[in-house]
C-alpha cells in the first residue's frame, strides 16, 4: 500500500471510530506519577533485535524525545517515576512474539537517551516478563509493586508514555483502570495516556504477507486504535503536557 493509500486508510478509520482527546494535562505540584512502558533498545533502537525498528522511525523517535523531556522534568522536581523494562529469559518464550529483550543482550536496557534514569533516586525500575505491566507487578503473595508505589507516593494521576500503544501500553492502562474500579490501587483516580509520547511498530500488509504467521500492523492505524481502545476503557488521552505555573 502506497503512502497516499495508507494515509487515506488512516483517515477512513478515524472517521469511523473517532474520539476526542482530553486536550492538555497540566501537571499539579503533587499527586502525579510518570509511568514509562518499555523504553528499551529491543523495541526502540534501530537494529537492536527481532522487534526493534529496522530503520529510523519518526513516531518512535518522537516518543523517546518526549519521554526524555518529561523524565527530566519529573526528576528536576523529585516527582516519582515508575519505569517498566521488558526483560525475558531465553528458556521462557512469549508467544506469539519471537525472542526479544533477552536478559544479557542489551535489548532489555533503557535506550541511550534514558540510561541516566538508572541513577535517579525518584525512579523505580520494574523489569517485566509479560506483556501486561500491571500483572507483572503482582507477587506470589498477592502484593503489588506498582500498587505499593502508588500508595507510597499518594498518586492520584499516572501519566503513561511508551511502546507499543496498542499492546503493552493498552494492556497496562486497561488492567490499572480495572484495578482502580475495585479499589486495588488507592488513591489512584486517573490513568492519562500522552498520545505524543507513545508509539507502536510498523509492519505493512505487503511485508507481513511474506512472513509466516505474521499479522499486518500498520503503524498509524494501530496507534490510533490503541488510543481509541484505551479511551473506551476509561483512560484519558491527552496530546499536550504542561506544568502548573
Amino acid at each position: 500500500m502506497g503512502t497516499d493509500a495508507s494515509a487515506s486508510a488512516v483517515d477512513l478509520l478515524r472517521s469511523q471510530i473517532p474520539f476526542q482527546t482530553d486536550g492538555e494535562l497540566v501537571l499539579p505540584p503533587r499527586g502525579v506519577g510518570l509511568v514509562l512502558v518499555d523504553l528499551c533498545n529491543g523495541f526502540c533502537t534501530v537494529g537492536a533485535g527481532n522487534l526493534a525498528p529496522v530503520a529510523p522511525n519518526k513516531q518512535i523517535e518522537k516518543m523517546v524525545g518526549e519521554a526524555a523531556r518529561l523524565s527530566k522534568l519529573f526528576c528536576d522536581r523529585n516527582w516519582p517515576i515508575f519505569a517498566f523494562l521488558d526483560t525475558h529469559y531465553p528458556d521462557k518464550p512469549e508467544p506469539p512474539y519471537p525472542p526479544h529483550c533477552i536478559i544479557g543482550t542489551g535489548e532489555e536496557n533503557f535506550v541511550p537517551d534514558l540510561e541516566w534514569l538508572e541513577k535517579e533516586p525518584n525512579v523505580t525500575i520494574k523489569r517485566k516478563s509479560c506483556i501486561d505491566g500491571y500483572i507483572s507487578c503482582i507477587e506470589k503473595d498477592g502484593s503489588s509493586v506498582f500498587a505499593d508505589w502508588v500508595g507510597k507516593y499518594q498518586i492520584k494521576t499516572v501519566l503513561v508514555l511508551g511502546i507499543c500503544t496498542d499492546i503493552c501500553v493498552l494492556d497496562f492502562a486497561s488492567s490499572t483502570l480495572a484495578a482502580r474500579n475495585i479499589d486495588r490501587v488507592p488513591p489512584l483516580q486517573d490513568v492519562v495516556i500522552y498520545s505524543e509520547g507513545c508509539a507502536t511498530y510498523d509492519l505493512p500488509a505487503e511485508v507481513a504477507t511474506n512472513v509466516k504467521g505474521a499479522l499486518a500492523h500498520p503503524q498509524d492505524l494501530m496507534h490510533h486504535i490503541g488510543l481509541y481502545m484505551a479511551k473506551g476503557r476509561g483512560a484519558k488521552v491527552v496530546d499536550r503536557v504542561a506544568v502548573e505555573p
